[in-house]
């Protein structure tokens, strides 16, 4: 793990830490900068963004049935970055990690 990741490890952590747990990373991270934790910060929204619209619609089309599937999906792309976090890894999310890198340069 090099000195980057070292130093972002928490603050990543937090990020995958619910939707307000992202939030506070955010704000974390403004000063200093730190990539790893950007990096992590930007699947983790992605993570929480995504399940949280997909919940809703499911709700409002009547298909509450297909939570159980999306929260089980949830949680496997959540320990896949949890732990990569964790490792001090910089390793996307498959298929949606690039695209939330591209989607959230907002997030600094």
């Amino acid at each position: 793990m090099d000195k980057t990741a070292k130093k972002g490890k928490t603050v990543a952590i937090i990020a995958y830490l619910t939707i307000v747990g992202c939030l506070i990373a955010i704000t974390m991270n403004l000063e200093p900068k730190n990539p790893f934790s950007r990096f992590h910060i930007r699947q983790a929204f992605g993570i929480h963004v995504l399940y949280h619209v997909l919940a809703i619609a499911l709700s409002y089309l009547g298909m509450a049935w297909a939570a159980i599937v999306l929260f089980l999906v949830y949680l496997l792309i959540w320990g896949f970055g949890f732990i990569h976090a964790m490792n001090g890894k910089k390793k996307p999310l498959p298929i949606l990690g690039d695209p939330f890198q591209k989607w959230f340069t907002f997030i600094q």
